[in-house]
C-alpha cells in the first residue's frame, strides 16, 4: 500500500508542475544564470577582451614568438 500512496504524490507534484507555471521569477533565473543585458553586454565584452588581449600581450613580450631562436633548434627531437 505503500507505493500506491508514493505514486500518488509523485502524479500529485508533476502535475501542479505541468499545469502551474506562474511564479517564475525571470530576474532571479537570469541572475543565476549569470545573463546581462544586451545594451551593457557589448561594452563588458569589449573590456574584457582588452583586459585579455593585455594580458597576453605581456606573456607574447616575455617569451617571444618562438620563431626567432639563436641557437638554430626547431624544437623537436
Amino acid at each position: 500500500m505503500g507505493r500506491g500512496r508514493a505514486k500518488a504524490k509523485q502524479v500529485k507534484v508533476a502535475r501542479q508542475l505541468k499545469y502551474n507555471s506562474g511564479g517564475t521569477d525571470l530576474e532571479r533565473l537570469r541572475d543565476e544564470l549569470g545573463v546581462r543585458d544586451d545594451s551593457n553586454h557589448n561594452d563588458d565584452a569589449n573590456d574584457s577582451y582588452d583586459e585579455l588581449a593585455d594580458r597576453y600581450a605581456d606573456y607574447a613580450d616575455d617569451f617571444g614568438t618562438g620563431d626567432d631562436r639563436d641557437d638554430g633548434t626547431s624544437g623537436r627531437r
